[in-house]
């Protein structure tokens, strides 16, 4: 069976579950990596804690050009494949790689030129701002590296070819995993050793991933002879398919690095620490749900660009239905355990406080997040660029920003625990209009078979 019989006729359900494993694992296992990264910091304190989620804003700026021509190449190549033209796709791929590489070298030579006034920019206190400052050098390094393998993965995914970019990422989270109390501890480089950790790691994964395509394994293929069939007006139709993945990762850069701010003027490193742990914990929790929506994006693409139509539709509310029924089981453990959870990563009494709540909050709003996830990578997948944008900006920052400024003005350290929720209630029945406008536009008859 070829890539586009595979693609266009397995049944939905075997098919999305099929392709949405590889990334779950992968994603499960780099979120264990990111957790276990945040107990290990948590050994050396409140303000090393904190910086964690300092640079994990940072990184969120970097993944935000990965995903941009990531998703914006991808979402182009799964409809040129499901039109069975790889000669075009190839052109695409190769021009969003080299693309998002610049952007992270871009991002390494500011970032180090800013460096100080970078880490204060991100939130960071007087406390914590030495920690930020060593952790984020190594990661700068890794920027062109982190960004383009973000690229990369994301095509095989579009592609349909999960497995190979899982190989990738999983490869490099364990070294990172192994990696960290080495450098953290056995040569005792402290923070330091997490950021050279997750450096080298993200370098062997950008490696491997890069190989998959220079070996033939793929539909799409990397080179010059594509670059130079290439032009302004491909590069501009994959920034613009690709800028509600760069919004929705910029808005929740913004919003990362406004949190940690709020808390550490309403809190104090306890907040900052708190709020960072449980954003990594619903995260982890969530990967599963995310998983099986990227399973269903590049389904989304090859059976638009393919005129599938039915299969479009059954593939949406099967993606809907298993993602609530995962939320519902993961939201409900985070619930109940969350002091416990907490606990694992900083054995501080007024971390646990402060966490525990925020935490048993966002348990309790992501119910909401399956239908507002699915609807967005559907315009995306499908190439509905201002639908896409605008369901991106109301999920991850034009309602959280104005709930966090006004809710922490009102209600303190209470009201930044309650904004993310509070937001993101509000933006289902905002969203849900977006999906039924678009099925009913949806022709109801599929196009003829190209084959």
């Amino acid at each position: 069976m070829t890539q586009y019989e595979k693609m266009t006729k397995t049944p939905i359900p075997k098919l999305i579950l099929k392709l949405s494993v590889p990334t779950i694992i992968s994603m499960l296992v780099t979120n264990i990596y990111n957790l276990v990264d945040t107990a290990f910091v948590g050994r050396l304190g409140n303000s090393a804690s904190g910086a964690v989620g300092i640079v994990f804003g940072f990184m969120a700026i970097i993944q935000a050009f990965g995903f941009m021509f990531g998703q914006g190449s991808g979402s182009i190549i799964s409809r040129f494949l499901g039109q069975q033209d790889k000669d075009k796709a190839s052109i695409h791929a190769s021009l969003g790689f080299l693309s998002s590489f610049c952007c992270g070298l871009l991002i390494t030579l500011v970032g180090f030129i800013f460096l100080d006034d970078f880490v204060m920019l991100l939130g960071s206190t007087d406390t914590i701002a030495p920690y930020a400052k060593t952790y984020i050098k190594y990661i700068l390094v890794a920027a062109p590296f982190m960004s383009s393998s973000l690229t990369l993965n994301n095509i095989l995914r579009y592609e349909g070819r999960a497995a190979l970019g899982m190989i990738g990422l999983m490869t490099g989270a364990v070294l990172n995993i192994i990696g960290d109390p080495i450098f953290m501890f056995y040569l005792d480089m402290g923070i330091g050793g997490a950021g050279l950790s997750t450096a080298i790691s993200q370098f062997v994964s950008w490696c491997i991933l890069a190989a998959m395509f220079l070996s033939g394994k793929t539909d799409t293929r990397l080179g010059v002879s594509q670059l130079k069939r290439s032009s302004a007006a491909m590069l501009l139709n994959i920034m613009a398919t690709g800028f509600p993945s760069l919004l929705r990762q910029g808005l929740n850069s913004i919003t990362t690095v406004m949190l940690n701010s709020y808390c550490g003027i309403y809190g104090d490193d306890a907040a900052v620490a708190a709020m960072s742990i449980v954003t990594r914990i619903v995260f982890f929790a969530f990967s599963i749900a995310l998983g099986i929506g990227q399973g269903f994006q590049p389904v989304a693409g090859f059976n638009y660009g393919a005129g599938k139509y039915a299969r479009l539709r059954k593939a949406f509310a099967f993606t809907v239905i298993i993602s609530e029924c995962i939320i519902i089981v993961g939201c409900t453990a985070l619930f109940v355990f969350s002091g416990g959870l907490i606990g694992i990563f900083r054995d501080d009494e007024e971390v646990i406080r402060i966490g525990v709540r925020a935490l048993r909050l966002q348990a309790l709003s992501q119910l909401a997040l399956p239908p507002c996830m699915a609807i967005e990578m559907l315009f995306q997948s499908t190439g509905q660029r201002l639908g896409a944008s605008i369901l991106s900006s109301l999920r991850s920052g034009l309602l959280f920003i104005p709930a966090l400024v006004l809710l922490s003005h009102l209600r303190g350290l209470s009201g930044i625990q309650e904004a993310q929720p509070v937001s993101l209630l509000i933006s289902l029945p905002l969203t849900i209009p977006f999906g039924i406008v678009f099925f009913r536009r949806l022709p109801r008859e599929d196009k003829d078979d190209p084959t």
